[in-house]
């Protein structure tokens, strides 16, 4: 029996397209966005309340980036009454991580040796 690499395989199977990787990273490319969503991987799921007085920020603006990251599906929300509770959906940046990781798996060890832009610049 052949192990199965866990990491390979998930490779395998979360394929993202690079269009899918351009508009998840212009969503996290938001610096109040992107602390949102490490403020949530520190402290796991958060009350909007608790969200507002760690990064200082009106409701409206939180409301907003909320709505862009839970369309994204990178959190999730949960009403309770007239509260709103948020976690992080982590398959979203695995799968960005995942397309990231793909790109490294596979570097060219003689990429300057086929440059032939590094090649012209010699023979001047």
């Amino acid at each position: 029996m052949t192990a199965i690499n866990v990491w390979e395989y998930y490779l395998a199977m979360a394929k993202m397209s690079d269009k899918q990787f351009i508009q998840q990273a212009k969503i996290l490319s938001d610096a109040t966005r992107l602390a949102i969503v490490r403020l949530l991987a520190r402290k796991g799921s958060l009350c909007a309340c608790k969200i507002l007085d760690d990064l200082h920020i009106t409701q409206g603006t939180l409301s907003h980036h909320m709505t862009v990251l839970t369309d994204a599906k990178i959190v999730s929300c949960r009403k309770d009454g007239k509260w709103r509770h948020y976690r992080l959906l982590p398959l979203s940046l695995c799968e960005m991580a995942s397309f990231v990781q793909e790109i490294c798996l596979f570097p060219s060890e003689d990429s300057e040796k086929n440059c032939t832009c590094s090649n012209g610049d010699k023979n001047k």
